[in-house]
């Protein structure tokens, strides 16, 4: 794989057609993994004058704020630097000169600034439901598996299995257990063709990363922030909403609110990234396990107007659809109001409705009210929707989070335009996943506490 990267790298400085193999632009892992295994197969299996490359979906200096990336590539020894990234090669220039060919995989449908790189596609490999509006007029082939990367597997075991080397069957190996959660049958996100695929790798390899073994080190490294600065923290795991022409950015933060306060520089940091997103509030939801292995959530509120402070804070502080159970906590500073979160249910989805009627409120206004606001609540109809579309929690008393689809399939990819998810964040977020190790959790201790009984 190392060789084959580094002739990639080379062929951009020749000017000759390409075929660019293109991951999502969320670039998780599954993604990045699909892209690279693929680009290689297909180089690897047709003739030598066509050449293949892989390409990550984003910018260079992005890659940080995917550690689970990061940690998997230095695992099985591939260089950051062999890689070639979006901002990296002029996929529209290439397309003007007739030198383009596109291949989508782990996602169909094209944002609306690539729009003219549609008729570029020659093939799509997904496993999430075709959008037939939007899908590019070419070979397509969609099938609902846990992760793309399994079909990619098949592909290859199919096709010339004497290919595959160690290294990228270990990246297809452990992309599927974790897009899968180590296989767990309670999550029901692998399908059967998942762990067919991830059984046939470790015939072929039995000396792969046994499954929980990789799964914890890949978890780890996805939710590890302490290599982030606070800018990339924030930005990490991020949703913005716009009302009456006032941003809020709300940010999932993954570590004790107590250590995130304590950052050096934290609020010269925090006005910063405010004003670089022009953001006028902005609201951190931490999420972790404590000592005893339960989730916990904090809050903290950053608004330098202090009206609207205000406002945001009287809103979150009096909803009871749902009620956060909030304890106002010591803050280091007066633009910023930090909480503890005594309800744990309420995850970033559940918030937002709140967020969004707070801001909708201030429109009777022409300006910002200088007081504490009237409860407001979410409507008994809304939230019967949002428990309909949550479905049944695996453990009672602690709901899943509407930000997780139902699984299998995966959604679409989140970041792609003019599509039925364009509104929102549907990706299997790490927020997600935090919601579903928070179920588990919860239901081995609840297993263990009814068996002491």
């Amino acid at each position: 794989m190392e060789d084959y990267l580094q002739g990639c790298r080379a062929a951009l400085q020749e000017s000759r057609p390409l075929h660019v193999v293109m991951g999502n632009e969320a670039c998780d892992l599954d993604s990045m993994v699909s892209a690279l295994a693929l680009a290689f197969y297909l180089a690897k299996t047709t003739e030598a004058e066509e050449v293949f490359v892989p390409v990550l979906n984003i910018k260079r200096s992005e890659l940080p704020l995917r550690g689970d990336n990061i940690f998997f590539l230095q695992k099985v020894h591939i260089p950051e630097s062999l890689l070639i990234f979006r901002d990296e090669i002029d996929l529209h220039a290439l397309h003007r000169a007739g030198q383009l060919t596109l291949l989508l995989v782990d996602h169909h449908v094209l944002p609306r600034g690539d729009a003219a790189l549609e008729d570029a596609v020659a093939e799509v490999l997904d496993h999430r439901p075709i959008e037939q509006k939007r899908c590019p007029p070419c070979l397509v082939s969609v099938e609902l598996v846990g992760s793309c990367a399994t079909l990619v597997t098949e592909r290859i075991l199919q096709g010339a299995p004497e290919i595959l080397d160690w290294h990228t069957a270990a990246l297809l190996h452990g992309t599927i257990i974790l897009d899968c959660v180590n296989m767990d049958l309670k999550i029901g996100k692998a399908t059967p063709k998942d762990k067919k695929y991830v059984e046939k790798l470790e015939a072929l390899f039995p000396d792969l990363p046994e499954r929980k073994d990789i799964f914890e080190s890949l978890q780890k490294a996805k939710f590890d922030v302490s290599g982030l600065t606070t800018e990339q923290m924030l930005r990490k795991d991020q949703k913005t909403i716009t009302r009456q022409g006032i941003k809020v950015a709300i940010s999932a933060i993954y570590m004790d609110l107590e250590a995130f306060l304590q950052r050096s520089g934290l609020i010269a940091d925090l006005h910063a990234f405010c004003q670089a997103h022009s953001c006028d509030v902005l609201v951190a939801m931490t999420i972790f396990f404590n000592s005893h292995n339960e989730p916990v959530r904090q809050l903290a509120v950053f608004c330098p107007q202090a009206a609207l402070r205000v406002t945001i804070c009287g809103v979150l502080e009096h909803s009871h659809s749902p009620s956060l159970k909030l304890t106002p906590a010591p803050s280091p500073h007066p633009h910023l109001q930090a909480y503890l979160q005594g309800n744990t249910q309420v995850s970033r989805k559940k918030l937002l409705p709140l967020l969004q009627d707070a801001l909708s409120a201030l429109s009777d206004s022409t300006t910002v009210p200088s007081g504490p606001p009237a409860a407001v609540d979410v409507s008994g109809e809304q939230v019967d929707k949002e428990l309909d579309r949550a479905g049944t929690p695996l453990v009672p008393g602690l709901s899943q989070d509407e930000e997780e689809p139902p699984l299998p399939p995966t959604p679409m990819n989140s970041l792609v335009d003019e599509c039925p998810l364009d509104q929102g964040l549907p990706k299997l977020s790490a927020e997600a996943i935090f919601e579903k190790c928070s179920q588990i959790s919860l239901s081995q201790s609840a297993s263990t506490a009814l068996s002491k009984q």
